[in-house]
């Protein structure tokens, strides 16, 4: 047998990055695809509670390795709140993956770093330059295109995912605090367990009793989420985020593959049009704000006094 090792460790950090995203984004499109079948039958709220623990139980070596120091943290308030929001933006985005066709949700998901940048402005008090604007302007504009607004193609579920995409938006603002003060175990600990805890009364309210088929979807959800999750994170450690960030939009062609295969949904013309606005506004979004960084990194106040 081959061994592939010797040949990836040959690629340059960007390729190998590459690779892997590709890898994450059709994990997670295969991830919404799978709930959006399961929600034909099974409860959103039972679906996000079985894929919560199933990836607890995955993360339990995480967990038991770092001991009771795990859960130490210096920000409650903060973990709450995060917990809260990711709440939001899993309910919210899962209906609307089950509801929506997926090439749809998965674009309007991006919206996400149209919000970052709202409110780093608003909470975090970062300077945005009228380049950033201009992109969220524009990528909004994107979004009136697909959700139209006061026409008979308006839908309520498009709605749930905008607000998904902003709840989505405060947890990332949030993570950028906690990382200041708090482990990233200690991170995916809270929003890992609380989630689930949380999810456990609604989901035995509303619980229909799954076929053997459904088990083993619930749990593939689980599996394929939690490694889907891993490559992503995995992938950014090879590649520049400039880079890997336009590569993410591959998702929107897993979806619309998946869709037209699946649930025979193929995307509307105004889809298509509002899914590139999104895409090229939010992938220059990025592309500023990386710039951004390396400017502030590079100017002469910046760099290390070198005379002593």
């Amino acid at each position: 047998m081959i061994d592939p090792r010797p040949l990836f460790n040959a690629l340059t950090p960007n390729v190998k990055g590459a690779l892997i995203l590709v890898a994450a984004a059709f994990g997670f499109s295969l991830m919404v695809m799978l709930i959006k079948l399961l929600g034909s039958d099974l409860p959103v709220t039972q679906i996000l509670v079985v894929r919560q623990w199933v990836m607890v139980s995955m993360l339990l070596p995480v967990f038991i390795k770092g001991g009771a120091a795990q859960f130490k943290t210096r920000r409650p308030d903060l973990q709450a709140m995060r917990i809260g929001f990711a709440l939001v933006a899993m309910l919210c985005g899962f209906t609307a993956f089950v509801h929506l066709p997926l090439a749809d949700a998965t674009a309007l998901g991006f919206v996400k770093s149209f919000f970052v940048t709202i409110f780093a402005v608003i909470i975090l008090k970062e300077t945005v330059g009228i380049h950033r604007w201009g992109a969220v302007v524009i990528g909004f504009v994107g979004v009136l295109f697909m959700v139209q607004p006061g026409t008979q193609s308006y839908s309520l579920y498009g709605v749930l995912a905008l607000i998904a995409a902003a709840a989505a938006g405060c947890v990332m603002i949030i993570i950028r605090i906690l990382n200041r003060s708090d482990s990233p175990n200690t991170i995916l600990a809270y929003q890992a367990i609380g989630i689930g805890v949380i999810m456990i009364i609604p989901a035995w309210w509303q619980w229909v009793a799954p076929t053997a088929q459904q088990w083993f979807l619930l749990l593939v959800v689980g599996v394929v989420s939690f490694f889907a999750q891993k490559l992503n994170i995995w992938a950014y450690r090879f590649g520049e985020a400039s880079v890997l960030a336009s590569l993410d939009y591959v998702r929107l062609l897993y979806a619309t593959a998946l869709g037209a295969w699946v649930f025979q949904q193929w995307p509307s013309k105004e889809t298509l049009v509002g899914a590139a606005i999104i895409a090229l506004a939010s992938v220059y979004t990025v592309h500023r704000e990386v710039k951004r960084k390396q400017n502030l990194v590079s100017a002469p106040e910046s760099r290390p006094n070198q005379n002593h």
